[in-house]
Order: C-alpha cells, then structure tokens, then sequence
C-alpha cells in the first residue's frame, strides 16, 4: 500500500513540474523595442531591446503613429505552441555548439501599447 502511494505521488509531482515548465513560456508577452513600418500598411516589425525580432500588427490598437519609436507592446503570440517548440529547438542547438542565433522571432498580436521615448536608441 506504501508502495502505491509512493508511485502516486511522484508521479503527481513530475506532472506537477512539468506543468509548470510549460507554463512558463507564456502567450502573452511583454516585449520592449523599437518600432518599425512592414511590407504592408498593417504590418509591422519590432526589434526587441534583447534582439528579438517580431511581427506585430494590431486591430485594438494604432501602431502606425509609434513607428521610429522605442514602445513596450503587449501581445498575444501566434500559434504559441509551436512557437515554443522553435525556440526550444534553437535554445538546443545553440547549446550543442551550433553557429546560428537563437534570438528569438515570432509574430505578435498586440493587444496594448506604450510610447517609451520618441525614438529607436542608436
């Protein structure tokens, strides 16, 4: 019986941990940079202050008034579970030694914008 209550818990607890490793990448970000105009009048592209890259675009909100600007955007990401898994795929090729970048890049949709300065730092 000591036995069955044994196994029960740990198994209870490596679905407990692995719950929360896959909690932690949320689908909603944070993410602050510099603001830039697409290849269409509704796209847009953000260049994180950490080097990420993403596309954002928005119907709640005007980022059309914040190009060349610094802003922290809030958003939705697109398609996040197989965003993770890219990212979690670079994360381990760069950890085997593997010579690309593993900024990471998505696609964002942004629910939430604010003007940090009137302009991208240099």
């Amino acid at each position: 019986m000591k036995t069955g209550n044994l196994l029960l818990m740990c198994v209870a607890l490596a679905v407990l941990n692995t719950s929360a490793i896959a909690k932690s990448k949320s689908d909603i970000r944070d993410v602050t940079g510099c603001l830039s105009q697409g290849d269409s009048a509704k796209e847009f592209h953000l260049t994180g202050n950490d080097g990420s890259t993403w596309e954002v675009g928005s119907s709640r909100v005007s980022l059309r008034k914040h190009v060349g600007h610094t802003v922290t955007v809030t958003g939705v990401v697109s398609h996040v579970k197989m965003h993770n898994m890219k990212e979690d795929a670079k994360d381990v090729a760069k950890d085997t030694g593997a010579k690309k970048s593993n900024s990471e890049h998505g696609h964002l949709k942004v629910t939430n914008v604010k003007m940090v300065s009137d302009s991208c730092r240099e």
